[in-house]
């Protein structure tokens, strides 16, 4: 399997890991682009990753986490209520 180590954080991403663009991103999350700026800000959202000059992605994987953990906190709320 091929991977490209990142230095400053440690990331790992492997050939098969997906770069989304902000449409995908935004239909997966359905939260506002200013939103997700203010969470990435705050280190409650997966930062974004530079592909050039004026475009940036995010890695697929790190979204299915997020999401994957706003579930569980949703149900765990529901559970308590």
């Amino acid at each position: 399997m091929t991977s490209s180590n990142l230095t400053e954080n440690q990331i790992t991403l492997y050939s098969n890991d997906r770069i989304l663009r902000w449409p995908e991103v935004h239909q997966r999350v359905g939260i506002s682009r200013s939103h997700v700026h203010n969470l990435v800000s705050h280190g409650k959202f997966p930062p974004p990753i530079k592909l050039g000059e004026r475009a940036s992605g995010w890695v697929e994987r790190e979204i299915d986490q997020w999401l994957e953990k706003r579930i569980k906190i949703s149900r765990a709320v529901q559970e308590v209520v």
